[in-house]
């Protein structure tokens, strides 16, 4: 997936400022698919050239003005043809992972350590994921079609959460049986 169809995702129901747009990502769609400010900005000014994004300007009382950006209709076009196409998975690039390939005795406590926080970071967000689900999908069968994927979009990064923390939990046990 590029950048592109994910910023034309989170333009389906709102126009937003590209400050607007950074924001809501990394509350949303910025679980799945990772983007820093300046490349979502540099993605919106393409899209906007490809015509698939409108944008217009915004005036603000006591602050700068604005550019808010849109999907255009050629934009929820390539958009649909996108999500028609096939979908890649795309392999996790993981440093603590190729680390565990350098496992010794000398190192095993300083691996658990990141282990340990990569646990309590993936608790966090398990935490926030479980805090959105109930508050915005408590009843998953009523909500309407866009939100039921946006649903279980959720519950696909609570389970892998979830098992990531067994791993984690597995992973400590080992790692504690090492002799330094």
């Amino acid at each position: 997936m590029a950048l592109a169809h994910a910023i034309m995702t989170a333009l389906i129901e709102d126009d937003l400022s590209g400050y607007e747009l950074a924001r809501d990502f990394e509350t949303s769609l910025g679980f799945f698919w990772q983007a820093s400010h300046q490349q979502i900005y540099q993605e919106l000014r393409k899209l906007a050239e490809r015509g698939w994004l409108n944008k217009r300007e915004v005036n603000q009382r006591g602050k700068p003005n604005k550019i808010v950006y849109g999907l255009t209709q050629p934009g929820r076009e390539a958009l649909a043809r996108w999500v028609y196409s096939s979908t890649r998975s795309r392999p996790a690039k993981d440093e603590l992972l190729v680390k565990l390939y350098n496992l010794d005795a000398d190192n095993a406590a300083h691996i658990a350590g990141e282990v340990t926080a990569r646990r309590e970071e993936m608790m966090r967000r398990l935490y926030l994921y479980e805090k959105i689900r109930r508050r915005h999908y408590g009843s998953p069968q009523t909500l309407p079609t866009r939100r039921k994927g946006v649903y279980l979009a959720l519950v696909a990064g609570i389970r892998q959460g979830e098992q990531f923390l067994a791993w984690c939990d597995e992973a400590l046990e080992l790692l504690g049986s090492i002799d330094a």
